[in-house]
Order: C-alpha cells, then structure tokens, then sequence
C-alpha cells in the first residue's frame, strides 16, 4: 500500500526528509523572536520550541539527526544544501543582535555562551529523557519549567552583571 503513493523507497526517503525539514523550519526557526537582545532568554525561547517541538514529534529531530550526523555522501545535493542553510540560520537566530554588554567584563563572551548553551541543551536532554516513553497528556509541566526558569535564573547570576 505504501508504494501506491510512492514509487521506491528513495522517493519515500526524499518526501520524509523534505517534510522533516519544513517542519523544523516553519515550528522551530520561524517562531522565535530574534529581536530578543538577552542570549539567555533567546536560548528559553528556542528551548521551549525545540522542547514542545521535540514532545509533539519525538522521531523528527531523531531522524534529521541520524540522516545529516552521518555520513551525508548518499544525500542529495539539495538536501544537503538546504540543511547547511538550515544550519547557518539557526546560527544567526541564536547569535545576531544579541547585547553582549549584558555579560560580566571579566569573562570571554564567547565562551559564556557556550557553557550557557550546553548547560540549557543538558537541561533539554535530561528532561527528554526523564518523558520518554510516559503518556505526555497526563503530564504537569509546570515543575520541569519552574526548575528551568531557575537555572536560567542562576545563569543569568553567574555570567551577568
């Protein structure tokens, strides 16, 4: 029956993939405000996307991950184009405009966002993992973003003025 819609499994492949893609771009990238000066509420923003994208279609960010973290040789060109983009994008959202004068003057900015950025993603991935396989409906997530506007709280302690 599949292959009613679909003539082989690489036309399959290649719808999945262009699907994944869009997805991610119109839910993930397109809906954070990059008019947001503050990297640490910039990265709040993009970790509730990325979190409630991730809960809603737990095997897309696993598919994308599995197909473009391996070896892409296989991949069409357009593919592998439009997620370099992707990529890029996603680079500028997180880091153009940001206001750095918000930083301590005795720390190097750009390795404060790297720690900030891998203590959120750390976060990210424990809870994930603390979800996975439960029935999400049923789940009060009121704790889990009390507990993480708390770290960005001591976030905000640590690497601010």
């Amino acid at each position: 029956m599949l292959f009613y819609y679909f003539q082989n499994k690489e036309e399959l492949f290649n719808y999945l993939l262009n699907y994944s893609l869009d997805l991610v771009h119109h839910q993930l990238q397109q809906q954070v405000d990059s008019k947001e000066p503050d990297f640490i509420e910039r990265l709040k923003q993009i970790a509730q996307r990325k979190t409630a994208f991730h809960l809603k279609h737990p095997n897309i960010l696993s598919f994308l991950g599995n197909i473009f973290l391996r070896d892409i040789s296989e991949i069409p060109e357009s593919f592998k184009v439009r997620y370099e983009e992707m990529m890029k994008n996603q680079h500028s959202l997180l880091y153009n405009g940001i206001d750095k004068t918000l930083f301590r003057n005795d720390i190097d900015t750009e390795k404060a966002f790297k720690l900030i950025q891998w203590s959120i993603e750390g976060y990210q991935n424990e809870l994930i993992a603390q979800l996975k396989n439960q029935n999400l409906t049923h789940i009060n997530y009121d704790p889990y973003w009390e507990e993480f506007y708390e770290l960005l709280d001591i976030l905000k302690t640590l690497y601010y003025k």
